[in-house]
């Protein structure tokens, strides 16, 4: 880990990331921890328990606020003066948009237009980065993966508020940010795995949770096509575009993040490599239940992070899968888990140069 504290561009930049206390928000600020940025989390208290936020030993400023409080978020732009912001605040699950829609809009709409709009009256932030999803695109089924020119319209109450994130994002630099020199892109992520997600269905936390109990594990969708990835290695796009806008504007703008076309996995096959890397006589069954609609195949074009960031997944979905199920095991054992996460990202980061 020595090497990472060499990373010279994130060491004392002012970071602050909305939605901290989640999965994906965990990691990233351990990773952000681990270079010697200073990082301000602003976001709710973990809405699971357990939580990876409790077991990773975060060493930052935790602010406990809700995205969709203006005011309080304003503040806090106004205290901490950020230079970097990465928004991942949300409602991220499809299934409870249907559930929670109005929920889901206020969460993942309004809480957007607050931090666009702190952003734009604040005037110190250089870089900005929103995250919204791969589920962003009018989803019509098709084999062939989406690029970012493609429409936007999510199906259910999530992706579609993600759509208007999207598009919202988009007015707002044009008619504001990009003429005060702030660089603005939007992550639109496949599906994310990883150690320490506990949310309630998601294949890889269902999985984790039936093992641990020695139980079958359920699946509901098995044929269901996603473009799966690490959680380390899409976060390290989120840094990358960061970075690369905060030196050079021009690299802002929308970005797919997903594995490679034959890296896509069936719920099944994912399903399968978990069972056969935990072992122990692991498996699991299909179960019929009524579920709302969801998407049976979606796929993403990266080809432009690729080009133009130079970048390419480096875990495969066997590695992937392989340093899921180390970390649940390690949870599950009562080991420390922080150990777990700071070798991985150390792992993963071997022999990397940011400069």
């Amino acid at each position: 880990m020595g090497e990472m504290k060499k990373i010279s561009f994130w060491n004392g930049k002012k970071v602050l990331v909305t939605g901290h206390t989640s999965f994906k928000g965990s990691w990233l600020c351990k990773m952000l921890e681990i270079v010697g940025a200073d990082v301000v989390g602003y976001g709710l208290q973990p809405s699971t328990h357990p939580n990876l936020h409790d077991v990773s030993d975060l060493d930052i400023h935790s602010i406990n606020g809700d995205i969709r409080d203006f005011d309080s978020l304003l503040a806090t732009f106004e205290r901490v003066r950020p230079e970097v912001v990465i928004h991942m605040a949300a409602q991220p699950l499809v299934l409870d948009s249907y559930r929670l829609p109005r929920f889901t809009y206020e969460v993942n709409v309004m809480g957007a237009l607050n931090v666009l709009e702190c952003t734009r009256l604040n005037g110190g932030v250089r870089s900005l980065i929103n995250v919204t999803t791969d589920k962003v695109y009018l989803n019509k089924e098709r084999a062939e993966g989406y690029t970012e020119n493609d429409e936007l319209n999510g199906y259910d109450p999530y992706s579609n508020s993600k759509s208007c994130a999207e598009l919202m994002t988009s007015s707002y630099n044009n008619s504001f940010l990009r003429d005060m020199s702030v660089a603005v892109s939007t992550m639109r992520s496949g599906n994310v795995i990883g150690g320490g997600d506990f949310s309630a269905n998601r294949l890889i936390p269902d999985c984790a949770r039936a093992l641990a109990r020695g139980e079958v594990i359920r699946i509901r969708n098995p044929n269901a096509v996603r473009p799966y990835l690490h959680v380390l290695d899409t976060l390290s796009v989120y840094l990358k575009v960061a970075e690369i806008q905060y030196r050079d504007i021009s690299f802002a703008g929308a970005y797919n993040i997903g594995p490679a076309e034959d890296e896509c996995a069936t719920s099944a096959q994912l399903a399968t490599y978990f069972c056969n890397t935990w072992g122990d006589g692991a498996s699991w069954e299909h179960v019929t239940v009524e579920n709302p609609h969801e998407s049976n195949m979606l796929k993403l074009d990266c080809s432009k992070a690729k080009n133009i960031l130079k970048w390419t997944p480096r875990w495969n979905i066997e590695k992937a899968v392989e340093e899921t199920v180390l970390w649940y095991k390690a949870y599950f054992s009562g080991k420390a888990v922080k150990e777990v996460m700071v070798k991985q990202i150390g792992d993963f980061f071997i022999g990397e140069v940011w400069n």
